[in-house]
């Protein structure tokens, strides 16, 4: 290419207004949640008790920290999706971890150690394991979809992220027809399912985010 051309075509991509990548992250986790709500309503259901589920703490404690997990790592996400970005706000990484521990703790000092099994197994594992990855896949496809506009450089780190924000978002979904509001057994099968999501989304941003 001639000097000449170079030139024009600097000043023609100049011209183009550039999205922020913040916007367009922003834009495809709210398609990918629509999306996702959409799949939720047309294979599952809200568990029927859901209207006394809701003014319970332990249903409402699921909600929250499940939230602030989607929520948390959605803020981190942007930072990992370009270069030279400092994460300012990584300490909110450690919030719904905190919560969820200290619901643990409470539940055990709290609750007789002949049902802490009862309490662990549950219900529902095996659905908790399927659905929750089920229900991500539209978010993970739509922030994947979005990271391939940006220059993450660690394509890893941005797939995890991504997993991890439509994880939180599929365990919000499936929280709501989940009968089992334990912390016990949220912090061993929705950690699980949200972490096959994130390692999976890990293992193609690999792959499908690099430079």
């Amino acid at each position: 290419m001639k000097t000449e051309e170079l030139i024009r075509v600097l000043a023609a991509d100049a011209s183009q207004p550039v999205t922020p990548i913040g916007r367009t992250l922003l834009r495809a986790l709210g398609a990918g949640a629509l999306l996702s709500i959409a799949f939720f309503l047309l294979i599952l259901h809200p568990r029927p008790d859901i209207s006394r589920a809701i003014l319970t703490l332990p249903f409402d404690f699921k909600l929250v920290v499940v939230g602030c997990q989607a929520v948390a790592c959605a803020f981190f996400l942007g930072y990992v999706a370009v270069p030279a970005s400092n994460a300012q706000h990584r300490w909110l990484l450690y919030l719904a971890p905190v919560l969820l521990a200290g619901g643990v703790i409470v539940e055990l000092a709290t609750t007789p150690a002949g049902y802490w099994s009862v309490r662990l197994i549950g219900h529902n594992a095996v659905h908790c394991l399927s659905l929750i990855p089920l229900l991500s896949v539209p978010s993970v496809v739509c922030l994947f979809l979005a990271l391939r506009r940006a220059a993450p450089l660690r394509p890893a780190l941005a797939g995890a992220t991504a997993g991890l924000v439509s994880g939180g978002a599929g365990a919000i979904l499936y929280a709501l027809t989940c009968p089992d509001d334990s912390p016990l057994f949220v912090a061993t099968w929705y950690t699980i399912a949200i972490g096959v999501v994130a390692g999976c989304a890990a293992f193609a941003g690999r792959r499908l985010l690099r430079w």
